[in-house]
């Protein structure tokens, strides 16, 4: 009989993993799509205060029930989604920037500049994450925007320090140092060169960072550190909610299982386009890793120093 070739069930694993990857990445779509429109979507007005009929059991006409002023859970739920969802996205773009344009500064630089800043960095990895952003949230007083800058001061770090090494280890390569000696400038190597090769591990980093952000700023509302009522936001919606646990759960269970739902999926969209991008994966199924060939540059690396090696 005939051995079935290695490559096969490298293959068909790297199939399951673009499966789970569509999959989880159309679920990541619909609910930002959701949260987008989700105006449109409430069956109820989620401001609208009945107190004839407060506390109601979830029935057909209330899915979730009613909260403690007849506000309709589902409502809120699905209102609340926006400012859940796109808080985190907006806090997670702003760590990503920041953090990448000073590692790769770092990087590029070195020196005192470099020096003094990883060492602030430092600090900042010092204490524990969620502590530290209470004690800014609290000084700053509070509110959703306050809650944003609290974690965005304390998660940069991370990505500063991925950026750092990414750029240290591109930066005396055979390729830069053809870009230099071709008369290419500072921003047009960072540009053009630097930052395509190592954006890879800085985005997955980030989709990885999605669910755990989510949970940080709704665990601020609860305390009371972030948004405030009557903004429908998950958190906030738990915490205001959170005396009448014993008696009515299903007031808190509502955006406990929406946090928990959004989570997941996020995080299930992370570990995947973690994979989709393991360079283990490349090896073993080099014709079917564009992404992942795209974020180490090494094709068009070789190129671009063949090509100057040319004109030598």
């Amino acid at each position: 009989m005939m051995k079935q070739p290695a490559i096969r069930p490298a293959r068909i694993r790297r199939d399951t993993v673009k499966a789970r990857l569509i999959i989880f990445g159309i679920l990541a779509a619909l609910l930002i799509l959701c949260s987008l429109f989700s105006e449109y979507l409430t069956p109820y007005d989620p401001y609208l205060q009945d107190l004839s009929n407060a506390k109601a059991a979830p029935s057909a006409q209330h899915i979730f029930g009613t909260d403690r002023y007849g506000r309709d859970m589902l409502s809120r739920v699905i209102v609340g989604s926006r400012t859940s969802i796109f808080s985190t996205l907006l806090l997670v773009a702003v760590i990503t920037v920041i953090g990448t344009v000073i590692g790769v500064f770092c990087g590029w630089h070195g020196g005192k500049i470099d020096t003094v800043l990883m060492r602030i960095s430092d600090m900042f990895l010092a204490f524990p994450g969620l502590v530290f952003a209470l004690a800014v949230a609290g000084v700053l007083g509070g509110g959703l925007h306050n809650a944003i800058f609290a974690l965005a001061a304390i998660s940069w770090p991370k990505y500063a320090r991925i950026a750092r090494s990414q750029t240290l280890s591109q930066k005396e390569t055979p390729y830069l140092r053809a870009a230099r000696l071709s008369g290419s400038g500072t921003v047009k190597i960072l540009a053009k060169h630097i930052l395509p090769n190592i954006i890879g591990p800085i985005l997955v980093t980030s989709m990885l960072d999605i669910g755990t952000m989510m949970m940080e700023l709704a665990g601020l509302s609860f305390l009371g550190l972030g948004a405030k009522p009557p903004i429908a936001e998950w958190g906030s919606m738990m915490s205001e909610n959170r005396a009448l646990m014993t008696t009515v759960p299903w007031i808190t269970m509502a955006p406990g299982l929406a946090i928990f739902v959004s989570v997941m999926i996020f995080n299930l969209l992370g570990d995947t386009v973690r994979d989709y991008a393991d360079p283990r994966a490349r090896q073993l199924c080099p014709g079917k890793a564009g992404f992942a060939k795209g974020k180490t540059g090494d094709g068009s690396n070789r190129r671009f120093e063949a090509r100057h090696r040319g004109g030598r």
